[in-house]
């Protein structure tokens, strides 16, 4: 049974086609987008149930570079590797989301899973191993920003729940 969190009429994830033809994306472009991937009542419901926990979120400033790695003391301050971005954000750990929240489904069902082990071209896919960071709820307020970075897992799903008003590229 495939997750009802999907937008099925869009993104038939149990179909080996559809699975395949966004393998070839992601190959061909180093990322696949998968407009409105959710059912609108799931991203309503996580937005909502989100705003209600804001006051809780975690808020961090840090700058780093793009490796999310120390500087090379062996290159100058203006090389590329060592250029410093900033990132200002909060957010809501795994722990914080409610167990009955669209996103807890979309992690842990077994068709999902399946649908990115064919997209990324792996076997398996296990649990994150940091329980805190599993799932996780970004809040980007003005002035707020992730700084562009390379993630240091294989890869990542990231979903845009709700677009800027204003600025900010996704």
């Amino acid at each position: 049974m495939t997750c009802r969190h999907i937008r099925l009429d869009l993104h038939p994830i149990d179909d080996p086609g559809y699975r395949n033809r966004c393998r070839s994306v992601l190959n061909d472009n180093g990322a696949l987008v998968l407009k409105d991937f959710l059912t609108k009542n799931s991203v309503h419901q996580v937005v909502e149930a989100s705003k209600g926990r804001q006051a809780e979120a975690f808020y961090a400033n840090s700058t780093h570079n793009v490796y999310l790695t120390p500087p090379d003391p062996s290159l100058p301050d203006n090389h590329p590797f060592n250029r410093q971005v900033l990132s200002n954000k909060g957010l809501l750990a795994d722990d914080q989301v409610p167990e009955d929240s669209p996103l807890r489904e979309l992690y842990d069902h077994p068709s999902f899973r399946e649908f990115l082990c064919t997209v990324l071209g792996i076997n398996e896919i296990y649990p994150y191993d940091d329980d805190l960071s599993s799932i996780n709820i970004h809040f980007a307020q003005e002035g707020r920003e992730l700084g562009w970075h390379f993630d240091n897992s294989s890869f990542s799903v990231t979903l845009l729940l709700q677009a800027p008003e204003a600025g900010g590229i996704f």
